[in-house]
């Protein structure tokens, strides 16, 4: 007995209750079918990072009667935990709001290392024996909804055997975040064919590199170059991070005293839950008092900063041309960046560059920066959905056109939802509601036998605006491709997790924007 009977089966069944036997009994056969031979599932997740283990733990928790599958397209799991490997690598948000809400950190320190982070994910799938549904080496190519079969085609290639192949799913959820993992972006250097020395981006950090006692050049600004500064000064020569514009930096400690106090007396999981919520509303209020009083927030930033830089602090290279928050802030644990500058084995320059040299980078100002190694911590390249083909019903989509519904669906994608994080905290925060709110209409859906599930935008009554209200360099440059979002509620993403609590944990999911059929 395959689908095509079964789908007959019910359709027949909405009309004659004699049915009622055959449908069930075709349904548990087809189930039993459709895990045998793999090729079809009722959600494919697609990625195997943070938000993709979320997702898998939501399905299996929430969603047990749901056949399900993770792909993920690299050899392991831990998506940027796993693929960034440049010394110093680590969280840039605490981890009682970045690590999950299901799973207690336990770990005593808040900002911490990559491994870390690595560490714990792994330790989450194994406690919640998720690995099962995971398929490593599984490159989404292109995904096609048919609406007439109402399911999705997703084509797949296999990079370790090399061959290509397709299965099916009702619901397609991507967890693949938002940059492209085979570059990241790096803009024209003028003259970069005469630099002799050692050029390399962060994404792609070769691990036998010897830095000890070069002279090292970072380009860049934000988290990554902070990140980088401290650890590289350990053993470099020198290590000078030039940046055409500053970012907002502040420091934190790396280990939160009240968490660690609070995991001595309660039980993991409540020490957790209240260290979470303390650690997003402080968040919050940092971020909306930075957004209503901008002057106090950059005075604050800066007095900061020169109390730990003393003598070492030069204006000019701690005073953004932007708001806080117009772009995200670097955050530094422990003083690790500031106490390299101190000490003199680091420095800031603020500058652009002329053009490279021999042995070096030559400044607009005049100056000269000599180089062993040149880093290029200057981004990330925006690459939606893992960078797969999406087409509907034969029609390639343009990701521009569409509208973000809650932040989690779009307009006239059936079937189709997203996680992704925020931009002013972090990213495991929205990525977990968004799991949340799919799990609550799958189950809708299989409680009203509906099979499609698609928002529907109002053109006539509602304005189209920038999806991000965010500077980044990163998020410019993918203007051409991010979705749109609307005027108002339920098109407006608010980066606000108190919000998104209400609007997708507990809100309704039926509204004359969403259509179930």
């Amino acid at each position: 007995m395959n689908r095509d009977v079964f789908y007959f089966c019910k359709i027949i069944g909405k009309h004659h209750q004699s049915f009622y036997i055959c449908v069930n009994l075709c349904a548990s056969v087809d189930k039993l079918v459709m895990e045998t031979n793999k090729t079809f599932y009722d959600v494919i997740v697609v990625g195997a990072g943070l938000s993709g283990i979320g997702a898998a733990f939501h399905l299996q928790d929430k969603c047990p009667e749901l056949s399900f599958t993770v792909l993920e397209g690299r050899a392991a799991i831990g998506g940027t935990w796993d693929l960034f490997r440049y010394p110093g690598i680590r969280s840039d948000s605490d981890m009682y709001t970045f690590g999950f809400s299901f799973y207690p950190w336990k770990n005593s320190q808040s900002i911490s290392d990559a491994q870390t982070i690595l560490n714990y994910i792994n330790e989450t799938v194994d406690n919640f024996d998720l690995r099962k549904y995971i398929q490593f080496n599984k490159k989404v190519v292109e995904s096609s909804w048919d609406s007439e079969a109402k399911k999705w085609t997703v084509e797949i290639f296999d990079k370790q055997a090399e061959t290509s192949e397709k299965i099916e799913c009702k619901f397609l959820f991507m967890c693949s975040g938002y940059y492209n993992y085979e570059r990241g972006y790096e803009p024209e250097f003028p003259d970069i064919e005469n630099f002799k020395g050692v050029k390399i981006h962060p994404q792609k950090w070769d691990e036998k590199l010897d830095y000890s006692d070069k002279e090292i050049v970072i380009i860049g600004s934000g988290a990554t170059a902070v990140t980088l500064l401290p650890k590289l000064a350990e053993k470099a020569k020198s290590v000078t991070m030039l940046q055409r514009s500053p970012s907002y930096i502040m420091n934190l400690p790396q280990k939160d005293a009240i968490a660690n106090f609070l995991k001595k007396i309660l039980p993991a999981q409540t020490a957790h839950q209240i260290s979470r919520w303390k650690n997003i509303l402080l968040g919050l209020g940092f971020y909306e008092v930075s957004r209503k009083y901008p002057n106090f927030i950059k005075n604050f930033l800066k007095k900061s900063v020169q109390k730990q830089l003393g003598e070492k602090y030069e204006e000019q290279n701690f005073s953004p041309k932007y708001n806080p928050w117009d772009q995200r802030l670097c955050l530094v644990p422990d003083n690790d960046f500031f106490l390299a500058l101190k000490n003199g084995k680091a420095k800031i320059v603020t500058d652009t560059i002329k053009t490279f040299t021999e042995n070096g980078i030559a400044l607009d100002s005049g100056g000269t920066l000599n180089a062993d190694i040149v880093v290029t911590a200057t981004g990330l390249e925006v690459q939606l959905f893992g960078g797969m083909k999406l087409a509907v019903d034969g029609r390639t989509i343009d990701t521009s056109q569409i509208h973000a519904y809650k932040g989690v669906m779009f307009s006239d994608m059936p079937n189709f939802a997203i996680a992704i994080g925020y931009t002013n905290a972090s990213w495991t925060l929205k990525c977990d509601l968004n799991c949340l709110f799919v799990t609550r209409v799958l189950n809708y859906m299989k409680e009203n036998n509906y099979a499609v599930c698609t928002p529907k935008f109002d053109h006539e009554n509602l304005n189209t605006e920038r999806l991000l209200d965010f500077d980044a360099n990163y998020i410019l440059r993918a203007e051409k491709v991010l979705p749109k979002q609307g005027s108002k509620a339920p098109w407006k993403v608010y980066q606000n997790y108190v919000k998104d609590v209400f609007a997708l944990k507990y809100g309704s999911i039926t509204d004359k924007y969403l259509v179930y059929k």
